[in-house]
């Protein structure tokens, strides 16, 4: 977090919070850090995640008013789908030590903080907006850099310094706010650029992006913006033929959760009647 001698404190006074004046699609960021911190916070929480709580203690940013008050089911699966991509990320760095972790859309997660092994290297991509305050919140480390433009923008391939050493590119709650062509863009990039690397991405069935689209979807008071992409679970395969180089397209587990529900998060996708109305966790492998 920043010091205090880069924000003015006074005197017995609480350092200054930093304003989030964040519109439209990266507003959200607010909601997903927002649902992170308040499951960090219960003493059963499926995430460890302090930083979280901390950065809604540093944002001048009205989270209960704007997005409502602590739901434990949205915060439980925001802890799992963290975990789960956690989980991926480690799974990865093991085989390949030095690896560099491109985080998409990352806004102002802390899976740096959390899955960091000393040696790898950490890449986060946001619209610019977004990065600027993920770089006054959050504190700087010499393997990890934050770049402020869209992820569409594919010239953030060529800040991959090492990719011999080996890619793991996240998108976590990003792609369904894409345009097909957008997210088959971005997965045969990487596929094409990233030899032996890895791509973890999450996706909304048709009905909640369907219903982005027409406004019905609030948080609070906050609309979600427009889902303009969407993948069921027998569509997973075709994504295959996005490029001759992805070897493997799997669905990931989520992690166990907190009692009845947290199982039947882990395993939705495994039941036909919740599979289809879920979201979803996707691993491609790249020759």
């Amino acid at each position: 977090m920043p010091t205090t001698s880069e924000h003015e404190q006074h005197d017995g006074a609480e350092p200054a919070r930093i304003k989030a004046e964040l519109t439209g699609l990266s507003e959200t960021l607010l909601w997903t850090l927002w649902n992170r911190a308040c499951e960090a916070g219960r003493a059963d929480a499926v995430l460890d995640d302090p930083m979280a709580g901390e950065l809604v203690r540093a944002l001048d940013y009205p989270f209960e008013e704007r997005l409502g008050p602590p739901h434990p089911l949205f915060s439980q699966v925001q802890g799992l789908r963290s975990l789960t991509f956690d989980r991926a990320v480690r799974q990865y760095t093991g085989r390949y030590p030095e690896a560099t972790v491109v985080a998409l859309g990352e806004g102002l997660e802390t899976a740096f903080w959390r899955v960091d092994n000393g040696r790898l290297r950490w890449l986060s991509i946001d619209l610019p907006e977004a990065a600027a305050l993920r770089r006054a919140v959050l504190p700087e480390h010499p393997r990890l850099r934050v770049l402020g433009q869209s992820a569409t923008d594919l010239s953030w391939l060529d800040a991959i310094e090492t990719p011999e050493r080996g890619t793991i590119v996240t998108a976590q709650a990003l792609m369904m706010y894409l345009r097909p062509r957008e997210v088959r863009e971005i997965i045969a990039a990487c596929a094409d650029r990233l030899p032996g690397g890895a791509l973890v991405l999450d996706s909304m069935p048709r009905w909640i992006t369907g219903l982005t689209r027409e406004g019905k979807i609030r948080i609070g008071r906050l609309t979600i913006p427009p889902m303009r992409w969407s993948m069921a679970p027998g569509d997973r395969r075709r994504l295959y033929a996005v490029h001759p180089r992805i070897t493997d397209v799997r669905a990931l587990t989520m992690e166990p959760g907190r009692g009845a529900t947290g199982r039947l998060i882990q395993y939705q996708h495994l039941v036909p009647v919740f599979r289809s109305v879920s979201p979803a966790v996707t691993l491609l492998r790249f020759a």
